[in-house]
């Protein structure tokens, strides 16, 4: 006698294990997805990243490059010189991601308006509510 095969879990019990989520956890960070629009055009230098970037604290930028690197986004290389000097720079596999990553990019700044509004109008309902 054979049995069936035990039926899929319903979605909302598999939420807390879903890679998508953990993904876009580490893209759709705070500096994330500016650092490597920037990385796509060209390798840059850690002060030229700073420099890019203005509003970023030395520690966040550390940490945000360390967390993309950690994930195999970003490369890291150091150069023999005196200070030392780093260069990073997207690997083949964080090239791989920053075309569906670009289209978000394009498609937030053509609704930005759209979502402030949006944001507006539900604030203002909510007051009167």
């Amino acid at each position: 006698m054979r049995f069936a095969e035990p039926a899929p879990k319903p979605a909302p019990q598999r939420i807390g294990i879903c890679p998508v989520r953990d993904v876009l956890d580490r893209i759709g960070g705070k500096w994330n997805a500016l650092l490597i629009a920037a990385l796509a055009e060209q390798p840059y230098r850690f002060g030229e990243l700073r420099r890019l970037v203005p509003d970023i604290s030395q520690r966040m930028l550390t940490q945000t490059l360390r967390d993309l690197q950690r994930d195999g986004y970003v490369s890291r290389r150091v150069f023999p010189t005196t200070p030392p000097s780093v260069e990073y720079s997207l690997t083949p596999f964080g090239r791989s991601m920053f075309g569906p990553l670009s289209a978000m990019m394009q498609w937030a700044e053509q609704n930005a308006a759209e979502v402030k509004a949006a944001r507006a109008r539900f604030d203002a309902e909510s007051k009167a509510a």
